[in-house]
């Protein structure tokens, strides 16, 4: 399928202090991103990601309350029902130790920086309710 628009790669870093999931969440609605998908790396100064428990509906929160490196995180931008902008990211994230911890991100305290690659791309993406899972 051809695209109908050129893709548009923006990068740009948040910086110490800044938390990541909001701070994306506002880039996109502020530049009025419709359709994205994202990349980052860097660390956080602590952090929350979340395993879906299926059968409660809900995320079980993992804390991360410790320096990480932000090993990989993927994930894309879409419309919520709200007609705002809508993140999914999941990130694997990097202990001093060598483990990991990952799932979707949920919050993230950037430091000392966090490189972002947002790319929009050529269709518009809506995010609706599963009804069966109740995820976006």
């Amino acid at each position: 399928m051809p695209a109908t628009r050129e893709q548009r790669p923006a990068s740009f870093i948040l910086e110490s202090g800044e938390e990541a999931f909001a701070a994306l969440t506002k880039f996109a609605n502020e530049a009025g991103i419709t359709a994205a998908s994202l990349t980052a790396i860097g660390a956080f100064e602590n952090a929350t990601v979340g395993w879906f428990d299926f059968e409660k509906k809900t995320y079980k929160k993992i804390e991360i309350a410790q320096q990480c490196e932000v090993l990989s995180a993927i994930g894309d931008v879409a419309v919520g029902d709200d007609g705002k902008a809508s993140l999914h990211v999941h990130a694997v994230l990097g202990l001093s130790d060598g483990t990991t911890r990952g799932g979707h991100l949920l919050e993230g305290k950037v430091r000392p920086t966090l490189e972002v690659v947002l790319t929009d791309t050529p269709v518009k993406l809506r995010r609706r309710r599963g009804r069966i899972s109740g995820l976006p």
